[in-house]
């Protein structure tokens, strides 16, 4: 069937020459990773420099409410569907994972007793069996080309050049790309050596720049096809990590201020230049060439901008090879950035991975000479579906009958001809915090089955047109907006087949509200928890019970301080694996410690040599079968970041 459809687009392709119409119209999207809202010149930093995101938007509408997924791969895929992420079942970003086995069930076998519910999981890859946004402007003539960042599927058959993409670029894995600066850890024949084995990736001179790299073989595309139409599909790695930088450029940031006061990051901001001159390349090129007036040019961001990676100890940058001469490093990132987070993203609350507006509402330009006024703006409510329907319409190529599009052509607002017919648009995104949200004109509600740390709210309510930081959770004062927006979710979950969370049968909710009290995180095993007077008391159920956590993501070695009490006192462990390690060692990787016994309170510390970023701890209790009493714990790292649990608060 998909072949039939692609062989008709094909034929209406034809015929559409063949009756004298104009020339083709060109594409090029140009997304960028992690890019926030408030991340360039146009809309309104004050600290990044971006002259060239600046340049496009002079020509171009741009898009003051417009919204990605909170992660990248799902937002990808529905950019290549037009499809929600409930539909095409890509919700996460683990495009870098394999995929499940055949027949293999949406939902893990088991989950946490401390979950009311089991969340389906993510699919891995872009279906093949879903016709794309490349496959069917092939279909209809288009030169295709996939230059930089894939993360949508490892196998052979989910990889761009057998997705619709006839030139590529591209490694796998790749939430991030194997390095900023050549070598890139793939040999030139792609089949040996360095950390991404697979792809057409090849190391340029040492130091080269993947960022320009990556342009310079976009660039080859664009002359390669420039009398012929042509979908250019460049999706650049940065600014997402491990966080290489140009130190040139870094250097010169460090000695700015932000006179907002929030962005003060200054390798996120080289970072940012070295797309924003990456843009002015493919833009010169463009007009070089002479193809800027018969090419539609989108400007896009995949998710909010990262607000979380805050320390030098976090995963991404743990996982950074050694010895790489250009490659950043802890140290590196001591040194220009400090605690920084990569970005700031106020006036919006948090950032990527949440479904708030710091997650989900990015940076969107369109330019189409001739038929959008130059310099416009929209605060038309827009989203990653709608790319499919509005590219094909420009380029005058009809969508496969069979497939399903969630999406709008928002190509009336372009010309500002119309507006959109739709009532609302939605996020779908069931992992870290679960949530739903609707956007309905300036409302937006938040829906979440289940409390989840520091989200105890199950429904939140804001109006975004008096509240754009979400700061005044209105759901309390306006019950029947809550039922209205509850009933569009409904009707959405329905309409798209979203898989919804099951009921957990193991669920266990005393012991649920004990942990979720100080923090979420612990899980007890042969065990159980109960926090009593600011102290959190673990009785055992078992021979062996520990407290498991993986929430502490550190680079060792760890300290480990605890104030805690027992009554008997005894010998107990810490065990620990790494986060590149896919189990816990039969041997080595465990220390002891002990204590003393009796009713007063004692400060313990524990020194755990961990090589790397650690993974999942296992806190093993004293040999006692008394309840063992913590008023507090908390890991430490060299670097002076830490994840505490402090039960007293």
């Amino acid at each position: 069937m998909k072949k039939i459809c692609l062989y008709f687009c094909a034929l209406l392709f034809a015929v559409h020459h063949l009756v004298g119409e104009e020339g083709t119209t060109n594409v090029v999207l140009f997304l960028v990773d992690d890019m926030g809202w408030m991340d360039s010149e146009p809309y309104g930093s004050e600290y990044y420099e971006t002259p060239n995101m600046s340049r496009l938007a002079d020509l171009s509408m741009r898009f003051t409410d417009a919204y990605a997924v909170p992660l990248c791969s799902p937002s990808r895929a529905t950019i290549l569907t037009g499809q929600y992420t409930s539909r095409h079942g890509v919700t996460s970003a683990s495009g870098h994972q394999p995929p499940a086995k055949d027949g293999a069930s949406p939902y893990p076998e088991e989950a946490s007793v401390n979950s009311r519910f089991i969340y389906a999981n993510s699919k891995n890859f872009l279906d093949p069996g879903i016709t794309n946004l490349a496959e069917v402007l092939g279909g209809a003539g288009y030169r295709t080309g996939h230059f930089g960042k894939w993360h949508l599927g490892t196998s052979p058959e989910h990889r761009p050049n057998a997705q619709g993409f006839e030139s590529t670029w591209f490694c796998v894995p790749d939430p991030g790309p194997p390095s900023y600066f050549s070598p890139y850890g793939v040999n030139k024949d792609g089949k040996a050596g360095g950390q991404h084995k697979v792809g057409n990736i090849t190391d340029g001179p040492d130091g080269e720049y993947i960022t320009d790299r990556l342009t310079d073989e976009a660039l080859k595309f664009l002359e390669r096809h420039q009398d012929e139409p042509f979908f250019l599909n460049l999706w650049q790695y940065g600014v997402h990590g491990p966080w290489g930088h140009k130190e040139e450029y870094t250097a010169e940031f460090a000695k700015k201020e932000d006179p907002r006061g929030h962005q003060r990051n200054p390798i996120m901001a080289s970072m940012l230049k070295s797309v924003d001159d990456s843009l002015g390349r493919v833009l010169d090129k463009l007009d070089e060439l002479g193809l800027t007036e018969n090419t539609l040019f989108i400007f896009y961001s995949d998710n909010g901008g990262n607000a979380h990676s805050n320390t030098p100890d976090s995963k991404q940058m743990t996982a950074i090879k050694p010895g790489h001469p250009k490659y950043p490093s802890v140290e590196d990132w001591k040194k220009w950035a400090g605690p920084e987070a990569p970005t700031n993203n106020a006036p919006l609350r948090e950032g990527k991975a949440r479904i708030y507006e710091g997650g989900q509402r990015v940076p969107l330009m369109v330019r189409l000479p001739g038929q959008i006024v130059p310099g416009s703006v929209s605060d038309a409510v827009v989203g990653p579906m709608d790319l499919y329907p509005t590219i094909l319409e420009v380029a005058g190529v009809e969508a496969p009958g069979d497939h399903i599009i969630d999406g709008l052509s928002i190509l009336p607002v372009l010309e500002q001809k119309g507006e959109l017919d739709r009532e609302a648009i939605f996020t779908w995104f069931p992992h870290l915090v679960p949530a739903v949200s609707v956007r309905a004109g300036d409302w937006k509600l938040i829906y979440r089955w289940e409390p989840r740390g520091d989200y105890p709210e199950l429904r939140e309510l804001y109006d975004l047109s008096k509240d754009i930081g979400e700061t005044n959770n209105l759901a309390k004062a306006h019950p029947e907006k809550v039922t209205e927006l509850e009933t569009l979710i409904e009707q959405f979950m329905d309409d798209t087949g979203a898989l919804a969370p099951k009921p957990n049968p193991d669920f266990n909710e005393a012991q649920a509200m004990a942990v979720r009290a100080p923090d979420w995180g612990l899980l007890p095993k042969q065990c159980e928890t109960e926090v009593i007077e600011g102290a959190l008391r673990v009785t055992p159920t078992g021979e062996t019970p520990f407290l498991g956590t993986a929430q502490v993501k550190l680079n060792g070695p760890i300290t480990l301080k605890m104030r805690m009490k027992s009554a008997d006192g005894g010998s107990g462990q810490i065990q620990w694996r790494t986060a590149q390690q896919d189990g816990f060692p039969e041997e080595g990787q465990r220390v002891k410690y002990t204590v003393a016994g009796g009713s007063e309170w004692e400060e313990v510390t524990v020194e755990i040599p961990v090589k790397g970023m650690s993974g999942t701890i296992r806190l093993y209790l004293p040999g006692s079968a008394m309840s063992t009493e913590f008023e507090m714990i908390e890991f430490l790292s060299g670097g002076g970041a830490k994840k505490a649990w402090s039960f007293g608060e």
